[in-house]
């Protein structure tokens, strides 16, 4: 039987033409879940609940709570301005605990000795990635509640992603920034034996099974860094961090929203061509059930500085906006929830949809379903606070 592999350059087109078509007819967005839940593969999501939950395992230690910091000086000319996110991350922090200190409020989630990962998303390159305005702020204020740099790790899935966005030693001198999959100096993907690096930087302890076949061809191959019904969880999550912080980006996913759910899902495992067709909205809620990332998430934090309403989560110029806005909980389900409401208000002004789609919230309803958050609206703890 001849194999349907998939190449890179038509994967990526289309998931940039699925995202298209979806945006220009946002009901569309109600299809793929429906079809999802008639046509569900298998998965191993069963095995999560053979391991006990720890004390902060999602949604973490504030269940339901969300804060909303919006300052319209926090970007200028389109670039976001590091001195005012450093200030709505303050208050976001005070506001979130409870507490007065803000060195207070930051060691209610990390301790000093603590290795502590910082999930950023440069997945759609120089003009939506995470903001170092935001990214900066977060290890400032790290540092100064006594997290020693050398303990600090920025990552992603891809290394080389990272290095375009502007994540390298000469920007965040003294911490360690690497990806799963990479290349070595001279852009080769293999070493002298002809293995990919990514296949060092998997663990094959820990992986999300699904009944559906990866196949990708040789140029694809390292974007996914193996193929066939297992996702295998990065090393970066299952051996080298303690704790993670989520710094996803506002952004859209055609009628959704892709933001601190995705950020961790799609951004800690292999293989990961294979899902989004059948099993994006079981994939975004279920690999988080697993203990490297239910366990391990203390806090997510959403650069909503910039952001897109349509067109992602590919960065398309004329669908970017400035929210100028930061989210921060403990529980990433109840951020997602409000994060969508910010996203659809800017869809529905700029007339690409009528009213919300509860629909394309699939996803969040899983989540909630495994006890990773809250999802109903009504019980939402959510603060809204403007800066001037």
């Amino acid at each position: 039987m001849k194999r349907n592999l998939i190449g890179r350059r038509k994967f990526f087109k289309t998931l940039g033409a699925g995202s298209a078509v979806i945006a220009a007819n946002p009901f569309i967005a109600a299809a793929p879940a429906k079809i999802q839940e008639q046509a569900k593969p298998a998965t191993n999501i069963s095995e999560t609940s053979k391991y006990p939950r720890k004390p902060y395992s999602m949604p973490g230690k504030y269940p339901g709570k969300v804060v909303v910091v919006k300052n319209e000086r926090s970007v200028v000319d389109d670039v976001p301005v590091e001195e005012v996110a450093y200030l709505m991350l303050s208050r976001s922090m005070l506001e979130l605990t409870g507490q007065k200190r803000l060195d207070k409020a930051w060691r209610l989630f990390v301790s000093p000795g603590e290795k502590i990962g910082l999930k950023v998303n440069p997945v759609a390159g120089k003009l939506l990635s995470t903001s170092h305005a935001v990214v900066k702020s977060v290890v400032k204020q790290l540092t100064e509640c006594g997290i020693d740099r050398k303990d600090i790790i920025i990552w992603d899935r891809r290394d080389m992603e990272l290095k375009d966005t502007g994540f390298v030693s000469e920007n965040y001198p003294g911490i360690t920034i690497k990806g799963t999959e990479m290349q070595d100096e001279k852009g080769s993907f293999t070493d002298e034996n002809g293995i990919l690096y990514g296949e060092r930087n998997i663990d094959r302890e820990w992986y999300y099974w699904a009944d559906v076949d990866g196949e990708y061809d040789a140029e694809t191959m390292p974007y996914m860094v193996n193929g066939g019904k297992f996702s295998y969880f990065g090393r970066i999550v299952t051996k080298e961090i303690d704790k993670i912080i989520n710094i996803p980006i506002l952004k859209n996913a055609g009628g959704s929203i892709t933001n601190a759910m995705k950020n961790l899902a799609f951004g800690s495992i292999s293989n990961t061509g294979r899902l989004h067709a059948q099993l994006w909205n079981e994939t975004c809620a279920e690999v988080c059930a697993f203990p490297p990332i239910r366990d391990k998430v203390v806090l997510n934090i959403s650069d909503g500085l910039r952001g897109c309403f349509n067109g992602g989560p590919g960065a398309n110029p004329q669908f970017i906006c400035n929210y100028n806005s930061l989210l921060v909980a403990t529980d990433p389900v109840a951020l997602d929830r409000i994060g969508y409401d910010i996203i659809a208000a800017k869809r529905i002004a700029e007339g690409l949809q009528k009213t919300p789609v509860p629909e394309s919230l699939t996803f969040l309803k899983m989540a909630a379903d495994l006890g990773l958050g809250v999802y109903e609206k009504d019980k939402i703890d959510l603060k809204e606070i403007e800066m001037s």
